[in-house]
């Protein structure tokens, strides 16, 4: 009998098959060495972008649906503490919701029709400030070195004028139309869905907390009560700070004998429920009635008045009113600002802050009702 061959042995045993461990651990090798590593983080960031991305297109292509549940689901949370002491002191839960409801619909009312009586009584004397200061920076223009001739002045008003009798301008005046007609079909569901959200709010949210078990109901929900107390403390916090720059502003311009004081107090309402750039926008425009009605001194008072409302707002009213449990850091406000303007306009700028700063609430209960995420937790040696 022949001795097997040992070096045929030794050559079929060099060579493992696919199953084997030794190619197994060969695989799981390249996997598992640094360029392993960055390959498979950059496939989950593709895979988390790519889903992202997909939601945001999702919620863009229904905003006439997410947006108004959005707004009730904000204005249910603000007004909850209405709710439950209307509930405490035994209010039949219909009755109790109908009362909020109105007293909602009454309040956002009455707001509109004094901002919009405000700007209305004094618009003439509005429209000629316009026209004036649009004078002023012309001739102001006229006198750079680079300054555009009249010529070409006049070539930019032809061009404005042809766009506006153009068929261009007519097919955006139709999307103004769908525009409207989208806003009303909006404020129908939201005030639908608000009512359902006063009422059976608690229920609603009990449904939706069924599929989970153990520790993530837990954190299911922690992340709902965080999400209606932080949308609650914010718009409550804000409409307050919102209120006290208005009236302190519009002392200031009255003091001043500043034209138009009431509809930009009005105006300084709605645009500091745009943090940081609500109040520069505000500030520049009260600035430049001043300029225009009283000179350059009125304007650098106006300037002043607007700085040190904002100061004494930043520094003392917002922590008393809005907590420090809510202070976003101005870097992520910013950032906030720019997508949510990208993504939804001017609407998308206001919603942005409450989102980032319930996303940060949710953050902060992760793990315990005082334990935040592991990566977000501070180093045992942080200050």
């Amino acid at each position: 009998m022949r001795a097997p061959n040992s070096g045929e042995q030794g050559s079929g045993a060099s060579q493992p098959t696919p199953e084997s461990p030794v190619a197994r651990s060969r695989a799981g090798g390249a996997w598992g060495d640094g360029f392993g590593m960055v390959a498979t983080r950059s496939l989950q960031v593709i895979i988390v972008l790519v889903l992202t991305a997909g939601v945001v297109f999702g919620l863009r292509t229904l905003s006439t649906v997410f947006i108004p549940i959005l707004l009730a689901l904000i204005l249910a949370s603000t007004f909850a503490p209405v709710m439950r002491w209307l509930q405490r002191h035994r209010v039949p839960p219909v009755l109790a919701t109908v009362a909020v409801l109105l007293g909602i619909l009454l309040l956002l009312t009455g707001v509109g029709w004094l901002i919009v009586w405000a700007v209305r009584d004094e618009w003439d004397e509005l429209a000629q400030q316009a026209q004036d200061g649009f004078e002023q920076v012309l001739a102001w223009v006229q006198t750079l070195p680079f300054a555009p001739t009249s010529e070409q002045i006049s070539e930019w008003q032809d061009t404005i004028i042809d766009f506006v009798t153009s068929s261009q301008f007519g097919s955006g005046a139709l999307a103004g139309v769908s525009a409207i007609t989208s806003f009303v079909t909006g404020l129908v569901l939201l005030v639908v869905v608000l009512f359902f959200f006063l009422k059976d709010g608690p229920q609603i949210w009990r449904f939706l907390l069924r599929p989970f078990r153990g520790e993530g109901l837990a954190r299911a929900k922690r992340a709902g009560d965080k999400t209606v107390s932080t949308l609650g403390s914010y718009v409550r916090g804000t409409a307050a700070v919102a209120a006290v720059d208005a009236i302190g502003i519009g002392i200031g311009l009255f003091f001043l004998g500043v034209p138009l004081a009431l509809p930009l107090s009005a105006l300084v309402f709605i645009l500091a429920f745009i943090p940081i750039v609500g109040a520069t926008v505000a500030g520049i425009l009260a600035a430049l009635v001043a300029l225009v009605a009283n000179g350059p001194l009125s304007a650098v008072l106006v300037v002043g008045v607007v700085v040190l409302v904002n100061q004494l707002e930043g520094n003392f009213l917002q922590p008393v009113l809005m907590g420090r449990a809510l202070k976003l850091h101005s870097l992520v406000i910013l950032l906030a600002l720019t997508i949510g303007t990208v993504l939804s306009g001017v609407l998308g700028a206001i919603l942005a802050v409450p989102i980032a700063a319930v996303a940060w609430g949710i953050i902060q209960v992760w793990d315990g009702p005082d334990l935040p995420a592991k990566p977000f937790r501070p180093h045992p040696n942080e200050a």
